[in-house]
Formats: structure tokens, C-alpha cells, sequence
């Protein structure tokens, strides 16, 4: 019989240790979480700071297609006004401009029937 309560005994120990991790894992997780929604809430802060209420509108919209491209594009935006390279707030045409820039960096596909 003590084997057997040894066995069990070693079991629950195994259970625990498991629980535990992932008990860890998943406060890492959360951690991670809290830290990106503090970034991307700064970031929200530093943009209406630097652009019109117009073109943050068309970046918004952007947004729902393209969130990579809008947040290398936030990014850009926020070190150039931090470099001083920024006059005034971003309009909707200078975003336009900056966009087509960006836009014109892709490839050209195009398919042809015979």
C-alpha cells in the first residue's frame, strides 16, 4: 500500500509543478498584454498630437486593411516629430503624399491570358 500512496504522492507533486507553469505562463501573458495596450495607448496619444483630426481619420480607416502599414507609418510619423523634422500638424494631403510613397514600394502584379 505505500507504494502505491508513494505513486500517488509523486503524481499530485507532478500536477502542481504543471498548474504551476501554467499558472506562470499565463500571468507572462497577461503582462505582455497590459504592456502592448500602455504602448499602443501612448501611441494613440502622441499621433492626435501631430496630426489632424482629418488625416487621423484616414489612418483609422486604414487601419481596418492595413494595420501593419499604419503602425510603421504612426512610428515614422512619431520619430520624425520627435526629430523636429515635423512643422505644424500632419494634414490629410501630407499623409496622402506619404502613403503614396509607401503604397509605390510594392510590386506591380499583373496577369495576362493567352
Amino acid at each position: 500500500m505505500s507504494e502505491l500512496d508513494e505513486i500517488r504522492r509523486k503524481k499530485m507533486e507532478e500536477l502542481q509543478k504543471q498548474q504551476e507553469l501554467a499558472n506562470q505562463q499565463m500571468q507572462q501573458q497577461v503582462d505582455q498584454q497590459a504592456q502592448q495596450e500602455q504602448f499602443d495607448a501612448q501611441l494613440n496619444q502622441a499621433v492626435k498630437q501631430i496630426m489632424t483630426p482629418e488625416a487621423r481619420s484616414r489612418l483609422t480607416n486604414l487601419k481596418l486593411t492595413r494595420p501593419e502599414l499604419v503602425k510603421q507609418i504612426e512610428i515614422q510619423l512619431i520619430q520624425s516629430a520627435q526629430a523636429g523634422s515635423l512643422k505644424g500638424k500632419v494634414t490629410d494631403d501630407q499623409l496622402k503624399v506619404l502613403l503614396s510613397q509607401l503604397a509605390g514600394q510594392k510590386r506591380d502584379i499583373r496577369i495576362t491570358r493567352k
